[in-house]
Order: C-alpha cells, then structure tokens, then sequence
C-alpha cells in the first residue's frame, strides 16, 4: 500500500505499481507523473467515481482497479487506454457499460456485484478477451455478438436474471470454466438429506485458512477433529454462497471429493456453515491460483515435479470425482489445480464448490456440452501435469498417450471432446497396463 504523501513528496517516481486506498473523491493528478513507468494502478477502496479524460496519459497502464467504489458507469475513456488488458470495477453500482469503455486489447473484465442490465453489442470485438467475470448483475440476456469472443476462457454470470444457456455459448472453443448458478432457468430446490449438528456440539480449535466464501477451522466435535466452513454470506466472484453449500451437500460420497459430515445449525448469528472431514497431514494444494499476468493459468512451485504414475493417479482421481459430479447434475465450474490438494503418491481431493452449478440430463444435448466444457479445463490441468512429470525411458509409452489424451480434451470442437467416463476409462487401462 502507498500513500497520497509519498506520491505528492516524489517517493514513487519510477514505479511500476501504485496502490492508494485513502479516501479518494477525486482522482490524484500526481499520479501523472508516473506516466512512464505506470503499469498497475490500484485505486480499490475510495470514493471515486469518475476518471479523469487524460488517463490514456497513462501509456503504460496494463492493469487498472477500481473496485468498491461509487461509480455509476464504466468510465468510457478506459477504451482509450491502448495498453489496457485487465480492468476491475467490482462491487461499485455500474449500470452503464458503454462500447466505448472497451479497450483492444481488454483480456480480463470484472463487473462483479454490480446493477447492470445489458451489456453493448461490441463486447463482441474484444477478440482477446479471456475472463469475464459479472455475477450478481441483473442480466437477461448476454449479446449474441459474444459468440465473437473465441479466446473466452472463464465466464461468471452466477446471480443474474438470464432465462437460459444461450446457444451460441456451447460453441465457443476455448471456454473451460463456467458458472451460472442463481438464475432463473437454474435454481435447484430440491433438498439433499443431510446430518443437522448443533452449534454447541462443536468447539473452534484455530483457522486453517480463508477464500472468497468463508472462513475454514478445525474443531473438536463428540472428541473428533474436524473442519468448519463458516460461510459469509457475501457475494464472490463466483456467485453465492448458498449456493455452493447446496452443491457440496448434493455432490453426495466419492473418495476424491472431501467428506460432508452434516450442516450447522442454531449458530448464535445464524451464520451458514458445513462441518466437513478433516484432511490429513501430508495433502498440499497443488497450485497457486492464477496470477495478474497468467490471467486463466494457474500458477504452480518452480520446484513442483511428479512421477509420470503419481500424475495419472490424480488426473484419473480428478477425472473420477468430475465424473462423479456429472452424474448429479453437477458441474464443478473451477475445475484448477489450485482447487485440488494432493499428496506425493497422486492421491487428491476436489475442493471448492463456489463456482459449482446444476444442470438437468433431461436435457441431453445441453447437459453433455456443459460436461465437455469442464472437460477442457481438465485438459489444462493434464496439460500442467504432463509439463511438470519426470518421465524415465520406459514411461515414454505412457506419456505419449496422456499427451494424446490432452490433446482430445482440449480440442476446440467441443461436440469430439471425450466425457469423463471415456476419460477415466482410458487412464484407468494406462495404470493397469
């Protein structure tokens, strides 16, 4: 974090980055000076609501975010601002977003916990476009000219008000990671059977860690360790929270998928919460999530190498627990490494239901193209194993056809994309063959 001081007194000359998060009404002019070097600027947290007309001063500028601000409208000069490939309004109250505010080389668009309503025809020019993220606007529709963004990898519209799927959407090549959750056309009503453990019956030990949803703690329950998901109740970028406790609970059993033992209730403050198994020493995350310049990659240790067999064991554990899903009616919508913990001999374990989503089968046409959109970001993940796995002499056999299998995954026709049970059927021969 800098400070308004710092900048005004001349300590940030030459910076790349710049983060001020003090109050702001009006954008600082000092910031100007930074024009030759600037290339992240990050003014979340202050009371802006408005950009100043020579920004593009600003030549350099790669990343701009403006979240939890007061801004009514994306700012139109950002489409002027040649170099700008990631913008951030999230959490403001747009609910404007004019053609003009699109930049050429825009690949990363967050509008997250917004008001919008429609989004400009033009968003269909953004041929770089990779992520966009806008759930919790009031949407009912996408514009068909999205068919355009071929490079479209991640998309969020959770909580909006679409009435369905578009077509079109099924047809882009490269999009892997969706969700949708908290529409109209989607909402699951049907309740899962599920143990009810009190509040009281359980006794908070110490935090094991945070994300977007909710806060995750070991505790003691009838002399048994376990582990707490407290839930927020905010909206994330994925979507609700609700709806992701709804998704855990409906997953049902698989052995790489953490255990549900029951959902809280009578929390003093009415706080959502799951008590789930605690995972055993020795289960690591096996990546970082994606960075500012990765943009939809994860990203994963200089030092993370795996035997070729511990790598078919967890793509054929991953590979098992989606197909597991699928046979809900689930799709995982973050299916990454960095949702993925894993111990050296392969085993693993799919977290994170945030992003998660439900589809009806009867729908076959819609509910086999949504699986074989997840099955291209399992061919992302086949393809980080495979850059990462020490392969002797005698594995190159094996390596060979997980390169082929990859390559199936990921192919850009979606329609010849295998489902996971070819999937874990052909994985499966390689680890008995």
């Amino acid at each position: 974090m800098n400070t308004l001081e710092q900048l005004r007194a001349g300590e940030l000359v030459g910076s790349r980055r710049l983060k001020l998060a003090c109050g702001l009404s009006e954008f600082p002019h000092e910031i100007f000076e930074l024009a030759e070097t600037l290339e992240i600027l990050d003014l979340s947290g202050n009371a802006l609501s408005k950009l100043p007309d020579d920004l593009p001063l600003l030549r350099r500028l790669r990343i701009l975010f403006c979240s939890d601000s007061q801004f009514t409208e994306l700012p139109a000069v950002l489409g002027q601002c040649r170099q700008l490939s990631m913008i951030g309004f999230k959490a403001n109250q747009i609910s404007s977003v004019p053609a003009a505010a699109l930049p050429p080389e825009l690949r990363w668009l967050i509008l997250t916990d917004n008001q919008i309503s429609e989004l400009p025809a033009e968003i269909g020019h953004c041929s770089q476009m990779q992520k966009l993220m806008l759930a919790g606007n009031r949407l009912q529709s996408l514009p068909p000219e999205m068919a355009n963004c071929k490079r479209l990898e991640l998309l969020r519209i959770a909580a909006n008000q679409l009435a369905a799927l578009p077509d079109w959407l099924f047809s882009l090549p490269r999009l892997s990671w969706l969700a949708y959750a908290g529409n109209p056309f989607c909402e699951n009503t049907a309740q899962t059977p599920i143990a009810r453990i009190a509040w009281h019956e359980l006794q908070l030990l110490h935090q094991l860690g945070e994300g977007a949803s909710g806060v995750i703690h070991q505790a003691e329950m009838a002399e048994k360790q376990v582990a707490v998901k407290l839930f927020k109740g905010a909206l994330t970028s994925d979507g609700l929270p609700g709806h992701e406790m709804n998704a855990c609970i409906s997953a049902g059993t698989h052995p790489n998928l953490i255990p549900v033992l029951g959902k809280i209730e009578a929390h003093p403050e009415n706080v959502d919460g799951l008590v789930m198994a605690l995972i055993e020493h020795g289960f690591t995350n096996l990546a970082g999530p994606p960075s500012l310049d990765s943009c939809t990659r994860d990203v994963y240790p200089d030092h993370a190498r795996f035997t070729l067999s511990a790598a078919i064991r967890l793509a054929l554990g991953i590979a098992s627990a989606a197909c597991h899903l699928h046979a809900q009616g689930i799709v995982h919508g973050d299916l990454y490494a960095h949702n993925i913990l894993h111990a050296a001999d392969g085993e693993a374990l799919l977290g994170d239901f945030g992003a998660a989503s439900f589809f009806s089968h009867a729908d076959q046409p819609q509910a086999e193209a949504l699986q074989r959109i997840e099955v291209r970001a399992f061919g992302c993940l086949l393809e980080e194993l495979i850059e990462r796995s020490i392969v002797t002499v005698d594995g190159q056999k094996a390596l060979n056809f997980l390169v082929l299998l990859q390559a199936d995954c990921a192919q850009e026709n979606i329609g010849a994309r295998p489902l996971f049970a070819e999937i874990m059927q052909r994985l499966g021969a390689l680890l008995t063959g």
